[in-house]
């Protein structure tokens, strides 16, 4: 099989070993919940429960009108105990519904689960009913409303399944090709027909070349005689990115401003397909989903599924993680290059949670940032094409239309151009802290222009 990529980019520590060979265990005796009510990229929603309210599981408790919007599920039967604001992974504090579970029939411990739907045989309109109403979202960054997605306005001719999982230390989309293998293919299998795509690529990084025998086999089985194969890709990062993704397959490039779409293709994680398939065959909201739990500081490191706002510390209190607290210099919501650190692990896991990285005190070094030595490495590594070093010195001298220019709108924010810098300039912080200045201005700039 031909192994295909892209060009730039760049190979930091897989370190993958320590969680790549474990299942995926479940967690249980969950006693309580956070659940953020806001975890999607667009319009804001609002609880539809109030304190003392008991909920079941499967229940939604969250959500709003606009196309932009995707409710939120009770993941546990019980009681609402709190509606508060609460750190959440993206460093931010935002409205969250705490639910405390309630044992048997005191908290009438049914699952109010949709009804079952045939995905390859309903209505295109109760198809992409049955996808928001479940309250899907992507599942491998951003949180974009997946019924958006499913609803491009071009015609596509690919939808391409996100296996590569490029960033280092999570597991989570290998494991889950390994042991959901027929759960993403139907998944996949229900989105080309929404899409009304001829074609469907599941892409694996070369470094999990072993989980591709199984989804061949799932391919046979669940693949309801639909033209879906496998593709291999080069182990580079960030080969995982959309548009690095669509390069690599089709030769193709996504304009700067644009959509996968613009090239006839949707892309979804391994994670999205399998919440997909369960919306379908059983009736389930994204109510749960898996992430890795690993880092140097970690004695235990594991693969995990679990109810969404499950708190971290809480499984830690478990027993069934032991984190060396002496040793902890740092804790990442995500993977080490595009991750969050947040300041505490006693933060809920979210639909876009797929991984929780407890770094030790080496792992998590900071260096002193020097000057620019003018090397070119960040551009020779930046996939997006751009000049991190020009953008850098554009944002330090507050040139604005001259960052625009440059591109930074299309920086992907994938850190790449910040592992390479060999004088530790903290470029991608910049960038993401730039881009919302730059958004800033250009919409007050729009706003003034109406006035």
């Amino acid at each position: 099989m031909a192994v295909k990529t892209f060009k730039g980019g760049t190979h930091p520590p897989e370190k993958k070993d320590r969680t790549s060979g474990l299942p995926i265990e479940r967690v249980r005796d969950v006693k309580s919940v956070v659940i953020p009510v806001n975890q999607h990229f667009g319009a804001p929603i609002k609880p539809l429960v109030i304190v003392g309210d008991m909920v079941k599981r499967g229940q939604k408790i969250a959500d709003a009108d606009g196309r932009m919007t995707v409710p939120v599920h009770a993941s546990i039967a019980g009681i609402v105990k709190k509606i508060e604001p609460r750190l959440q992974s993206n460093n931010v504090e935002g409205l969250c519904i705490v639910i405390e579970a309630v044992a048997g029939d005191a908290a009438n411990d049914v699952d109010d689960f949709l009804p079952p739907l045939d995905g390859l045989t309903c209505t295109k309109e109760e198809a992409m009913v049955r996808v928001r109403e479940a309250g899907i979202v992507g599942m491998g960054g951003a949180g974009f409303p997946a019924h958006v997605k499913l609803a491009p306005s071009k015609p596509i001719a690919m939808v391409i399944a996100n296996g590569a999982e490029c960033e280092p230390y999570l597991t989570i989309d290998e494991r889950a090709m390994i042991e959901r293998a027929g759960d993403i293919v139907e998944g996949m299998a229900i989105t080309m027909r929404l899409v009304g795509a001829p074609k469907g690529v599941i892409a694996v990084e070369e470094n999990k070349e072993h989980t591709v025998e199984g989804i061949w086999k799932a391919i046979s089985d669940k693949g309801h005689d639909m033209d879906i194969t496998v593709e291999l890709l080069k182990t580079k990062y960030p080969q995982g990115g959309e548009k690095m993704l669509i390069t690599a397959l089709t030769g193709k490039e996504v304009p700067s401003g644009g959509l996968p779409m613009d090239v006839g293709c949707v892309v979804q994680n391994i994670g999205t397909l399998v919440a997909i398939a369960e919306a379908f065959r059983e009736g389930k909201p994204l109510i749960e989903r898996g992430f890795t739990l690993t880092g140097a500081a970690l004695v235990t490191p594991k693969n995990f599924i679990g109810p969404i706002g499950l708190l971290v510390s809480d499984i830690v209190a478990t027993g069934a993680i032991e984190v060396l607290d002496e040793k902890l210099g740092r804790v990442v919501f995500g993977g080490p290059m595009m991750g969050v650190a947040t300041p505490s692990y006693a933060i809920p896991v979210q639909k876009n949670t797929s991984g929780i990285v407890f770094m030790d005190k080496k792992e998590a070094a900071h260096y002193e940032e020097k000057a620019c030595i003018r090397c070119g490495r960040c551009m020779r590594a930046c996939s997006c094409r751009l000049s991190p070093a020009l953008l850098n010195k554009a944002i330090l001298g507050n040139d604005w239309a001259d960052a625009e220019a440059i591109g930074l709108l299309d920086c992907i924010e994938c850190g790449t151009c910040s592992f390479v810098c060999p004088a530790r300039i903290q470029l991608v912080q910049r960038f993401r802290v730039g881009k919302q200045i730059l958004r800033a201005k250009k919409l007050k700039e729009a706003q003034n222009a109406g006035k």
